[in-house]
């Protein structure tokens, strides 16, 4: 149990990874956010993109909305309590943490600083980036770091591949249904993916410093208690 607790969450090889991922995401969002700053509609390349999901799915406005609804905040909430629980069941305390904070950190980013900053509106709306989008890629991107990076348990990858896999598939449904409800250009969504994802990357790097820094102090407490028993026990 004590070994799990200090289990990094990416170890070495996964923090040049998401290390990399971070920087991507902060350039997307960035240059994106600077090319839209201001605009109250879209410009060719969106329109392109959107007019298909609006005209395909034209009419069923309450489908979309069932589609949408894993974006919002219950479901991603739900999901996360439920899994930071196993978490701390396991003894993956910094899994915990990371299930906890991963939606709420990511939408807070969106709805207190980027939308105000950049300021891209869709139908007088706040738009860039999209927050449902945000809030199931980055739900995603903390299944896949919980479930994806090793070690894990042997015999358990095809279940959690699926996992993962469905959870891709539920982003992209979510993405298509706020563009056809034309609630979010289709470069919001891109821009909430990379919100979503880069916040997971940022949280388990910062994560992983922290327990870096616990663990010699967490195992100098274990060799000193091993040692009192031993001596004790002698005694």
């Amino acid at each position: 149990m004590r070994a799990s607790r200090g289990r990094p969450l990416l170890g070495p090889s996964g923090r040049i990874w998401a290390g990399w991922l971070l920087a991507a995401c902060v350039i997307l969002v960035t240059g994106l956010g600077a090319a839209f700053h201001g605009q109250t509609r879209a410009d060719g390349f969106d329109s392109a993109v959107d007019s298909p999901f609006i005209t395909s799915f034209g009419g069923h406005y309450h489908l979309l909305l069932w589609l949408a609804y894993p974006g919002t905040l219950v479901p991603a909430i739900v999901i996360s309590v439920a899994v930071a629980a196993y978490c701390l069941i396991t003894g993956r305390r910094g899994g915990a943490v990371l299930a906890l904070a991963a939606v709420p950190a990511a939408t807070a980013l969106d709805d207190e600083a980027l939308k105000q900053v950049f300021d891209r509106t869709y139908l007088g709306s706040l738009s860039f980036p999209s927050g449902h989008t945000t809030s199931i890629v980055s739900l995603t991107a903390m299944l896949a770091v919980l479930l994806l990076i090793p070690p894990q348990r042997p015999g358990t990858r095809p279940a959690r591949v699926l996992i993962v896999a469905a959870g891709c598939a539920v982003s992209a449904l979510v993405a298509s249904a706020v563009i056809a409800l034309r609630w979010h250009y289709f470069t919001d969504t891109v821009a909430g993916a990379a919100v979503g994802v880069g916040t997971v990357c940022a949280l388990a790097l910062i994560l992983d410093l922290v327990l870096a820094r616990h663990a010699p102090r967490s195992a100098v407490a274990t060799t000193q208690a091993s040692t009192s028993a031993s001596s004790r026990h002698a005694s």
